[in-house]
């Protein structure tokens, strides 16, 4: 198996891409109270699962618990739609991450659309869109590259 780039190379060759990977993500909560950090946490983790990236898991997974996140409900968090543990916010923002993470299997929905704009308008639509495109850049690269998540 061959050597891949290190997270230390990444940084160092074209330390743009993390620069501006974090600055997309930066989302500004005072334009948009519907949005919040609980929210952002499980988008992260979500999409990282779906990408079965281990590092990117474990980082949110570990921020999500600092910012007072339950292990109960990060335990279940892949089967969002079957319980009652996530509010009506968080699964329009779970339903809206995941089929931008998984575009390429079906279209956004009229409906889905709808419902992510109903929730958080359009500037928390497309403040919640960055942080997608964010973590799903980063979730790419991570795995690509084979990081390895420090546990």
């Amino acid at each position: 198996m061959a050597n891949r780039l290190s997270q230390q190379a990444l940084y160092t060759l074209i330390p743009r891409i993390p620069k501006h990977l974090i600055e997309l993500g930066n989302v500004d909560f005072s334009k948009n109270n519907a949005l919040n950090q609980t929210i952002i946490h499980l988008v992260k983790i979500r999409v990282s699962q779906i990408n079965h990236c281990a590092f990117c898991l474990n980082m949110h997974i570990n921020e999500a618990r600092k910012n007072h996140e339950t292990q109960a409900r990060l335990d279940i968090l892949s089967e969002w739609q079957e319980v009652d543990a996530f509010t009506d916010a968080e699964k329009t923002a779970l339903a809206w991450s995941e089929a931008l993470t998984t575009i390429s299997q079906a279209t956004i929905t009229d409906e889905i659309y709808q419902s992510i704009i109903n929730a958080f308008g359009e500037q928390g639509m497309l403040e919640l869109t960055t942080v997608i495109l964010e973590i799903n850049s980063w979730n790419r690269i991570a795995v690509s590259l084979e990081f390895k998540p420090d546990i």
